[in-house]
């Protein structure tokens, strides 16, 4: 018996001759018995069973009970999702988490892909910036958590914007400062003292101040003296800390020990108006002109302003964004790293015929290199928005106890709807059901392009 072939005939074997049928049932493509591929493949189907698709239909199941689990709640907890005001402020929060973290991370990852093609360095560089993603989300949120701090002297962030701040605005010298009630000074309004009576020409002025810790007064200032009387008319006087570090010291009246406030500014004010200003010296002496005689001192309310402290980065306003900010610092490395992977793919000379038509580099990046990486770049963008649909470490410990509420996201709320004082289980696992739905359309799209390009 025989077949015709593109080669030609070709004899077949009568049936009575083909070898015999496996007695344990046909064999795979590998040659495998279906028997003892199942026999395998049962133990971890049994895992598969237990560890995902029981915890899964057992979620679907609780969520539609009650607090307790006995009373069927039907689409309660579901409508609760949406009419709570705490797990709302999840929901938006988790929708600005997709939005902005995958697509900051990867348009940061391309960025430094494309520009450490051409540099002699490209590899350290990339090894910094992937470094972040061997720590792990816990060391990455105490991390945050210090850079976050609001005090500068903690706080980088806040240190490098009081830094800049203080480097364009004048700080004040004495934010604490104020006088005593035996002193020849009171409040002036706005923040401001001025001297009780009017001064006179030959008659120094006193304008001592207290509650200044002596270890922040100026490194430069000296001990504080009475000036003497300026016989050409002039106002002549002394500001100084009344404080004598150990005591001893009298009110009113400049001692030995007690220091000048140097720089403090002295305005001469007669019927509202600034008619001349000055400032202290080092040992607090000032001099103001003759047009001074008559007026009231005031020491203006910049000397006590309450120092620039930075900004509230973990208040309610900023807490989310900031998170987000340390999340990107941790997976940008992993975009960049992916994305230059495909790059390294590209065939260069597409690239170069660009450049020899006229292009500039511009063109080139937006023409050329963008569109033959868009599959990974989707790959990249899709796998980190499933990974931030189950972000919780980050914002668990970055977020003080005052903003918790206000950086919620869904992950965190599951935790605390299960496993809070009040916990509702119910609601806990009607989360984990949503979490779950949006999760599963982003995985059929890597899913899909996976299968695409193993088709081609």
């Amino acid at each position: 018996m025989t077949t015709a072939t593109a080669g030609g005939a070709q004899a077949v074997p009568p049936a009575d001759k083909r070898p015999p049928e496996p007695a344990g049932g046909r064999r795979s493509v590998t040659g495998t018995r279906g028997a003892v591929a199942a026999v395998f493949l049962l133990p971890a189907l049994v895992l598969l069973g237990a560890l995902v698709l029981y915890p899964i239909g057992y979620s679907v199941y609780r969520s539609f009970f009650d607090q307790a689990g006995t009373g069927f709640a039907g689409l309660d907890n579901y409508t609760a999702l949406f009419t709570d005001d705490t797990i709302r402020t999840a929901v938006k929060n988790n929708a600005i988490w997709v939005v902005f973290a995958p697509t900051v991370s990867t348009a940061l990852g391309l960025i430094f892909a494309v520009l450490t093609e051409r540099i002699r360095w490209g590899t350290a560089f990339k090894l910094i910036v992937f470094m972040p993603m061997a720590i792990s989300m816990l060391a990455a949120g105490i991390i945050f958590r210090l850079v976050y701090d609001q005090a500068p002297e903690r706080g980088v962030a806040n240190a490098v914007v009081v830094g800049v701040h203080d480097t364009f605005a004048e700080s004040s010298g004495f934010p604490k400062a104020h006088p005593l009630p035996v002193h020849p000074l009171k409040a002036g309004g706005g923040g401001s003292f001025v001297t009780k009576e009017p001064v006179r020409a030959g008659e120094p002025v006193h304008l001592p101040l207290v509650g200044v810790a002596p270890a922040k007064m100026p490194g430069d200032a000296k001990p504080a003296k009475d000036p003497a009387p300026s016989p050409d008319g002039r106002i002549t006087g002394t500001a100084w800390l009344d404080f004598t570090r150990g005591g001893g010291g009298k009110p009113d009246v400049v001692d030995p020990k007690e220091l000048g406030l140097k720089g403090i500014t002295v305005e001469a004010v007669r019927d509202g108006e600034v008619v001349a200003t000055t400032t202290a010296g080092a040992d607090g002496v000032f001099t103001l002109p003759a047009s001074a005689d008559g007026a009231q001192l005031r020491l203006p309310a910049s000397n006590f302003r309450e120092p620039y402290n930075g900004v509230d980065w973990l208040g309610p306003a900023l807490v989310t964004p900031g998170i987000i900010g340390s999340y990107v610092w941790m997976w940008a490395g992993f975009a960049m790293v992916l994305i230059a992977a495909g790059l390294a793919g590209l065939p260069r000379e597409l690239l170069e015929a660009a450049r020899v038509d006229g292009a500039n580099e511009w063109q080139v990046f937006r023409r050329i290199t963008v569109p033959m990486l868009s599959p990974v770049l989707v790959v990249v963008l899709v796998t980190l928005m499933i990974n931030v649909l189950k972000v919780f470490d980050l914002v668990f410990i970055i977020a003080p106890g005052s903003s918790q509420d206000d950086a919620n996201v869904l992950a965190l709320q599951l935790y605390r709807s299960s496993f809070g004082t009040d916990a509702d289980l119910g609601v806990g696992s009607a989360i984990a059901v949503l979490l779950l739905l949006l999760v599963v359309p982003m995985m059929l799209v890597n899913i899909r392009r996976i299968r695409k390009e193993g088709r081609r």
